[in-house]
């Protein structure tokens, strides 16, 4: 446990620097942002003073950043592998799932149905950029082509499906908590 604490000490310290010379500033200006002396931000950063509540969470007002985003230690997985659909074309990363939002990088390798009883409608929103080849977004009857580079967002009560024009194109698609929520039959917590 020890250990642990030294190194989220470490950890903090080694953010405190990174964000202030991210942000351009001296020790000088962040000093003074946080009404602290320049020397006791130095002995900060460099691990020669302890670290002390009311100090970091002045640090971090200062910085423009909260407490818990200076003090969280990497405790969800970095590295991502994908989950492979094959019946339906699909391979996905799920790169970030949260109560409110979830982003998915998806490789699609089938059309989208072009009838709408085959379509999804549910609560939300859905936002989504091409990252390679081109997609096909069909809503109701309408069909919109994706080129790379091009993004879309609209209203999950249309009905909806996504998939390719001809060739794989990826995506990363956006979607909101009750978006999200209409698509965890797909795979957890992930859409189209």
């Amino acid at each position: 446990m020890e250990q642990e604490d030294g190194d989220l000490d470490s950890l903090v310290r080694k953010r405190i620097r990174a964000l202030r010379v991210a942000q351009g500033w001296s020790l000088g200006e962040l000093a003074s942002r946080a009404h602290l002396s320049q020397s006791s931000l130095s002995r900060i950063e460099n691990g020669q003073r302890r670290l002390a509540l009311d100090q970091l969470v002045t640090i971090a007002r200062a910085m423009d950043t909260t407490l818990d985003q200076l003090v969280e230690t990497a405790d969800e997985e970095v590295v991502i592998s994908p989950t492979v659909d094959s019946a339906h074309g699909r391979m996905r990363w799920i790169i970030k799932a949260d109560p409110g939002m979830s982003v998915v990088r998806q490789r699609m390798t089938e059309p989208p149905p072009e009838n709408p009883a085959h379509m999804r409608a549910h609560p939300g929103r859905e936002w989504l950029v091409v990252l390679s080849g081109t997609a096909i977004l069909m809503l109701g009857h309408r069909r919109f082509r994706l080129e790379t580079n091009q993004a879309a967002e609209f209203p999950t009560m249309m009905p909806h499906a996504i998939g390719t024009e001809s060739g794989p194109c990826e995506l990363l698609g956006i979607f909101d908590r009750d978006a999200r929520r209409g698509h965890q039959g797909d795979s957890e917590d992930a859409a189209e």
